[in-house]
């Protein structure tokens, strides 16, 4: 069968990276496109159209997550769900998510040129807010999906300006009448940049991802007494940002020992101000691992810590786990078809972990599910140096339609038209 060797046009899905980049482009060669933001809603239009375009049916669900659905032989089965999402960080590149959508899309051309019919039907995903930049939780959609979050409880999530989650969606436009979770799936596929530099660094083309981290988020607060810079002696100080840095120290301690990794990546200081020492810090920590036994273990230690730090420089600490999420394994069926689906292209891959939490680690909590890494630049994401090789979105592209094809099944080819 001509399926057998098919490829995707490498040239089309380029052109589909690059054209979409516009919508939120940055002087630096980035994107800025926050979800549910007026750029959002420009990609979205985009997607939309060019989904109608490629046969597809679009629906979309109370949070905005859309569904293109291409009907298969046997409609009765639950879809083969793959694809990613739009969004992207404050200043985020043209890769992170919108490949995996994007080659979704370029699958179903790709199909469609070939006049290939599916047994199962496909469906392309673009979640909502996977970044979580604007709102928060990150992987909003797809966490909602796996019912991990009622659509009440996000659709009250505010962000910094105060705007809610609902009233977002309906002034772009894309707060849907299909109730969260309604569309069932069969299982759901995620092509991504690796967002690492593991692929780069072994001359590796498509990560066979088995699974991903865990995650813990903590937010904290550390209340000192602000005072004279110049009229405080050292020794009868309650300096906040002190004792952050040797609660930083601490959780960086924490991380190695246990051999996970940890970030305290926002840090703000009440009231700032050169010579005032500081009083009131707000801040949070992000730790991940892949074992379960190391994000307790962490915890423990980074409470000792505060507890200690605390009460040697007289100052209040309070730390709070907002959200955790347990390490993924991935369904090793499916995980299988992707290594195959590259071997059989004669891709050079390998078995590897996800560092970044990805929508696909909620769909496993549901549904089958598999992810596909290709490289990128240095292994640079969250930055608009972020970058890749159109050889190497376009294999991880055709990993994606072999492995579809394997798991929805081919029920026969007609002449395109």
């Amino acid at each position: 069968m001509a399926s057998s060797n098919l490829q995707i046009d490498s040239g089309r899905l380029w052109r589909d990276i690059h054209d979409t980049a516009k919508f939120g482009a940055t002087p630096k060669g980035g994107v800025k496109r926050l979800t549910l933001s007026e750029e959002d809603k420009k990609v979205r239009d985009w997607f939309r159209e060019a989904c109608l375009a490629a046969g597809c049916e679009v629906h979309v669900d109370e949070l905005g997550d859309m569904y293109a659905l291409r009907p298969g032989r046997d409609n009765n089965r639950p879809p083969i769900g793959f694809g990613s999402h739009l969004d992207t960080q404050p200043t985020g590149g043209k890769y992170d998510g919108v490949l995996g959508t994007l080659a979704a899309l370029e699958v179903i051309r790709t199909l469609n040129d070939a006049g290939i019919v599916t047994e199962a039907p496909l469906c392309i995903i673009n979640w909502t807010n996977e970044e979580g930049s604007r709102f928060a939780p990150a992987t909003m959609g797809s966490a909602a999906y796996v019912g991990e979050y009622t659509a009440e409880n996000i659709l009250g999530r505010r962000d910094v300006d105060g705007v809610s989650v609902a009233a977002a969606l309906e002034s772009i436009g894309y707060r849907g009448n299909e109730a969260m979770g309604a569309r069932k799936l069969g299982g759901f596929v995620e092509l991504h940049i690796e967002q690492g530099p593991i692929l780069e660094a072994e001359n590796k083309t498509i990560g066979v991802v088995e699974g991903g981290q865990g995650i813990v988020w903590y937010d904290g607060t550390i209340t000192g007494f602000a005072s004279h810079a110049g009229a405080t002696p050292m020794a009868l100080r309650h300096d906040a940002l002190l004792a952050l840095s040797e609660l930083a120290l601490a959780v960086e301690q924490a991380a190695i020992t246990h051999k996970a990794v940890a970030t305290i990546g926002e840090i703000k200081i009440e009231n700032a101000s050169r010579n005032v020492v500081p009083g009131d810090i707000t801040f949070t920590i992000d730790a991940r691992s892949l074992l379960t036994e190391a994000l307790d273990k962490m915890d423990k230690a980074f409470k000792a810590a505060v507890a200690e730090i605390a009460a040697r420089r007289g100052v209040g600490i309070e730390l709070i786990p907002i959200w955790r999420k347990e390490p993924t394994i991935f369904n090793a069926d499916y995980v299988e078809a992707v290594a195959q689906a590259s071997s059989k292209l004669g891709y050079a891959s390998r078995r590897i972990t996800s560092g970044a939490i990805h929508d696909a680690c909620n769909l496993s909590m549901a549904v089958p599910t598999a992810m596909i890494f290709v490289p990128c630049k240095d292994g640079i994401s969250h930055n608009e140096l972020e970058d890749a090789k159109e050889t190497d979105c376009a294999a991880g592209a055709n990993v994606l339609l072999h492995t579809v094809l394997k798991l929805a099944g081919v029920a026969g080819e007609r002449k395109p038209g």
